[in-house]
């Protein structure tokens, strides 16, 4: 498989000042696998390059489940159990750069054990999206030979599950974190003052006795756009200007689905500036589609011809022909 990723499949109520929605499919796994298998179509002979693993209740949509096959995922690890699907509800307002969440309703989720299918265990590129990190320790032990293995988290986590959090960390080849939980995990307050603590494993429960961290850092910084400290360089970028913002939800789960899909079967990656450098760039493009529209709903339906007009547009602005 190219890209397993998991994470949480479930259903948002989102209020934003320009929308508002109910019942919409969300869980960093859809955004991140949506994203994905954009980049990751299905192959000629119609296999998925994209595997999901992730539960849900008895209440998931079947018509939800064929769309997201039908972009190319592959459902053989997603296990529909007793009971309800997980669910968020959130507010946003001015900037919306924070989200006041309303509540949140673990349901299935709650006591999910993962369990990856054994076809898929020696994965391209395993992504653990925002799960607990417990979990995601299970999920990197039963895939040790991923090609590269990356990992995302949650300021719950940092605050409740630090140990674990930190085990699944040095575990991970590449961390694709935001700002504010890179400067949680280091305890500094400016995010370059927390790359190498959390690199070196310094600032990780054990400290540098207890091992290094991930070989790569890559930090979300929403609006200000995004900085990778990696094996091969440091790469920054900015965001896609935008003047219309409908819901960021998820943008930093399509950023990763898009990020790793182009690392996927690239051997050495991590070392390769141009590529990496590239990888990024599609990320970045590929989230400004989905703060343009609730959950998920503009890169289901995304035209190749528009996203690459805005791709050559972002080229330009950041200085590349």
């Amino acid at each position: 498989m190219d890209l397993v990723i998991v994470g949480s499949m479930g259903y948002d109520d989102i209020e934003t000042p320009v929308a508002t929605g109910s019942d919409i499919l969300g869980g960093s796994a859809v955004h991140a696998g949506v994203s994905a298998s954009f980049h990751l179509p299905k192959t000629p002979e119609g296999i998925c390059r994209v595997g999901m693993v992730a539960p849900v209740g008895m209440d998931f949509s079947d018509s939800h489940q064929r769309k997201l096959e039908e972009l190319g995922i592959d459902f053989s690890g997603v296990a529909k159990l007793p009971g309800k699907t997980f669910r968020w509800s959130g507010r946003y307002s001015g900037s919306m750069d924070n989200v006041e969440t309303i509540s949140t309703e673990v349901n299935v989720l709650g006591d999910f054990s993962p369990e990856i299918p054994e076809k898929w265990r020696s994965p391209r590129v395993l992504f653990c999206a925002n799960t607990h990190p417990s979990s995601q320790v299970s999920v990197l032990d039963q895939c040790p030979e991923s090609e590269i293995t990356a990992i995302d988290t949650f300021m719950l986590w940092i605050e409740t599950e630090f140990s674990e959090l930190s085990t699944a960390l040095r575990k991970s080849d590449l961390a694709i974190l935001n700002e504010e939980e890179v400067c949680a995990i280091s305890g500094e307050e400016f995010f370059m003052n927390a790359i190498g603590p959390i690199l070196s494993g310094a600032c990780l429960h054990g400290g540098e006795s207890a091992g290094r961290g991930p070989r790569g850092l890559i930090i979300k910084r929403g609006s200000s756009g995004v900085f990778a400290h990696l094996p091969c360089g440091i790469i920054s970028l900015p965001s896609y200007p935008l003047s219309e913002l409908v819901d960021p939800t998820g943008c930093g789960d399509s950023f990763a689905g898009a990020l790793l899909a182009h690392i996927s079967g690239r051997k050495g990656v991590m070392n390769d500036l141009e590529s990496m450098r590239a990888a990024m760039i599609h990320a970045t493009v590929t989230s400004s589609f989905t703060i343009q529209g609730l959950g998920t709903d503009n890169l289901q339906g995304l035209e190749r011809g528009l996203y690459h007009a805005r791709m050559d547009r972002y080229r330009r602005i950041v200085g590349l022909s």
